[in-house]
């Protein structure tokens, strides 16, 4: 008995170290920096894109023969500690896919897609100095209501140079805008067409939890016997669909004659929303093909011998059980810039089949590949997510196209009228006399004379706010199909 009481214990003590060592590996799995004892994260990355990735056919360790079997499988994903190095390994050349990411947080990535963000309210773009492929300066291009920055005097237009006494470059942007301190101070500048200086101006600004309502301006200009709507919208966000629908009954009730759409700063969104707007701005091509999907081959073959409208994109007349509020344009102008991109495109291509789209400004971003939402479950979907991590996925895994098949516009879609935005001739969001509205106003009654280039100085575009953030320039599903995880496995 003296004998067997030592070797008991020291059973019992193994058995509890043991325990404690695979807790210890599963708090690991957190954190995107993390050395990852166990390959969960690594397995959903791996499974999630093999099934879903637009490219998969394109990236030979995707290939469904790749592996032999799980052991083989995990042997290879023991070379990738960090998960975004994985993610990374296995998509196809960054000039191809532009769009995919992944996060460790999916908590974040949720809000972001439905425009709630750490924000303080600046929304700019960023262009390079003359002369300079490393030197940028920022300009103010609208302020969010309810922001930290709408309580501040700053104005869109405004320039400025450097983030707390640093000035900018194509390397420092992203630490000193986008880094992990919530609170910088502006230095503003001007400019007299030839230098910047320094005006000696400064906003000290804060980040707060902000949800941004997406439609910033809607109202009705008179012209004569025109009655023009213009909706600024800067964002397909699923949340506000009931007020964007509430924007088009406004414009039914006050019987506009025309409609000006702009997307000069909307980066994109949900794929769904898009449908809806298509469909308020007609009404008269409701259950007739607005888009059509593209998948990976294996997700394609399932969909046409399964359901084959799974791939399409109809023209709707309600949100729910709500009856849409259309307007039954058979003409549309719609406002861009470069920084107009993915869902914002889908609603221009979308509607050029069945409609006059008279598109003005400038070329556009060109993101005609969509999205979804990837989780560590059984199916991929925001069911049974395992608890022991937050990564998602945000993989790029279809390409849509409008009903004549079209949607090659990799490079952007070109405007009819070309007027591109400069610092000194922004003007007043929503004025007549805004260049690009005023444009618009003028193709739209006959008059004015045939702008097509602005006169201010042009600057070479480098970046804007909404693309600098990982989840800009989305054009997403809101879930993953269905009933795919078990029909394919």
């Amino acid at each position: 008995m003296k004998k067997f009481i030592p070797f008991f214990i020291l059973l019992l003590l193994l058995l509890i170290t043991a325990q404690a060592c695979q807790k210890d590996q599963d708090d690991t799995i957190v954190g995107s920096s993390s050395s990852i004892a166990n390959l969960e994260v690594q397995n959903f990355i791996w499974k999630g894109l093999n099934q879903y990735y637009l490219w998969q056919t394109d990236v030979a360790n995707l290939a469904d023969n790749r592996f032999a079997n799980q052991a083989a499988l995990d042997a290879f994903l023991t070379n990738y500690k960090v998960p975004q190095d994985l993610f990374d390994a296995l998509r196809v050349s960054p000039t191809i896919d532009r769009f995919s990411w992944m996060v460790d947080d999916y908590v974040t990535l949720e809000q972001s897609l439905q425009g709630i963000s750490k924000n303080n309210g600046v929304e700019f773009g960023l262009s390079y100095k003359p002369n300079s492929t490393t030197e940028v300066f920022g300009y103010v291009r609208y302020i969010i209501p309810g922001s930290d920055a709408s309580t501040k005097d700053i104005r869109r237009g405004e320039i400025f140079t450097a983030v707390n006494g640093t000035p900018l470059t194509t390397t420092n942007y992203q630490s000193l805008l986008f880094g992990t301190n919530d609170n910088y101070t502006l230095n503003m500048a001007d400019y007299n067409g030839t230098t910047f200086s320094s005006n000696g101006k400064t906003v000290q600004l804060t980040k707060t939890t902000l949800s941004e309502n997406p439609i910033l301006i809607k109202n009705v200009i008179t012209v004569g016997a025109k009655k023009i709507g213009y909706l600024m919208y800067n964002g397909f966000y699923a949340d506000f669909d009931s007020q964007l629908n509430a924007a088009f009954g406004d414009f039914k009730t006050q019987g506009i004659t025309d409609l000006v759409l702009d997307l000069r700063y909307n980066s994109g969104g949900s794929v769904r929303t898009a449908t809806y707007l298509a469909s308020m701005i007609t009404g008269q091509f409701t259950g007739k093909v607005f888009a059509k999907q593209q998948w990976n081959t294996k997700i394609n073959s399932y969909f046409e011998t399964n359901d084959p409208n799974g791939l399409r994109n109809f023209f709707t007349d309600k949100i729910g059980s709500t009856p849409i509020n259309s307007v039954n344009m058979s003409k549309v102008y719609i406002l861009t810039t470069k920084s107009s991109a993915s869902a914002s495109e889908l609603v221009i291509n979308g509607l050029k089949p069945h409609i006059n789209v008279v598109q003005i400004g400038d070329v556009t971003t060109g993101k005609n590949v969509g999205s979804v939402t990837l989780y560590d479950s059984p199916d991929f979907s925001a069911t049974n997510r395992n608890p022991k991590h937050k990564y998602a996925m945000q993989p790029i895994v279809l390409k849509i196209v409008n009903s004549d098949g079209f949607g090659d516009y990799f490079n952007g879609l070109t405007p009819t009228h070309e007027l591109k935005e400069t610092i000194s001739t922004f003007g007043v969001l929503g004025d007549v006399n805004e260049p690009l509205l005023k444009l618009a106003i003028a193709k739209i009654t006959g008059t004015g004379k045939m702008t097509t280039q602005s006169t201010g100085t042009q600057f070479n575009f480098f970046r804007d706010s909404k693309s600098m953030n990982p989840f800009g320039n989305q054009m997403y599903l809101d879930k993953a199909p269905a009933g795919l995880q078990k029909a394919l496995d």
